[in-house]
């Protein structure tokens, strides 16, 4: 396999600004995802104190905004975050193969991170689609598009990849960044898990209370 390096000077820069790009953008996203996550199981507390919560961010604009902003960041995220992945066969072969030989958790996660980008991708651009293009948003249309069932299974699959996604995220740029030390990442990693069980399980919980929801 041929290592090619960066030359000095002006190209290692610009890789150095897209990598904090990256990271922003990335770290960005988690608190986007986690907030929103919080606000959708909202729900669960009740219908009204989610339609509430909608209603502020459309009489703001935050949604109308924030929503097409929040796509874009998402798109540039990824471009930025393609840099890094091989999409050629030789490049994805290697990949395995190193990841294989190594048997090194961390490289594995990078891998499982690359694979679920590229579903995320897909499937989170026809979220955000789909809801930006019906607004306002409403516990009673939610629920109804999530009793339909295609939308079911569609966010069965969407949520744990993107859960995985940001939990592994969250833990590479701290430890990328230098914000854990090798000797804490054990421990940080259990942490992390732990936080992803948990937002996957108010997920669920946020689907099983819209599949029974009344829509009337």
């Amino acid at each position: 396999m041929t290592i090619v390096y960066a030359p000095a000077g002006k190209s290692g820069k610009w890789d150095g600004v897209l990598d904090w790009l990256q990271m922003l953008s990335g770290a960005s996203l988690i608190l986007f995802m986690w907030c929103h996550m919080l606000l959708v199981s909202s729900v669960v507390i009740s219908p009204d104190l989610m339609n509430a919560i909608a209603w502020f961010f459309e009489a703001t604009f935050m949604a109308q905004v924030g929503g097409p902003l929040i796509f874009v960041v998402f798109l540039m995220h990824f471009v930025l975050a393609a840099r890094k992945i091989p999409f050629r066969m030789d490049g994805q072969k290697a990949i395995w193969q190193h990841a294989r030989m190594m048997h090194h958790g961390d490289t594995w996660l990078w891998v499982i991170q690359a694979v679920s980008a590229m579903c995320i991708l897909v499937m989170g651009s026809i979220h955000m689609w789909v809801v930006l293009t019906d607004l306002p948003i409403t516990a009673a249309k939610s629920a109804a598009r999530i009793q339909g069932g295609f939308w079911a299974v569609f966010y069965l699959f969407l949520l744990p990849l993107a859960e995985l996604h940001v939990g592994i995220g969250f833990y590479r740029i701290a430890v990328k960044w230098g914000f854990v030390k090798d000797k804490d990442r054990p421990r940080f990693k259990r942490g992390e898990n732990i936080v992803t069980l948990m937002f996957i399980g108010i997920g669920l919980i946020t689907l099983i209370r819209f599949l029974f929801l009344a829509t009337n």
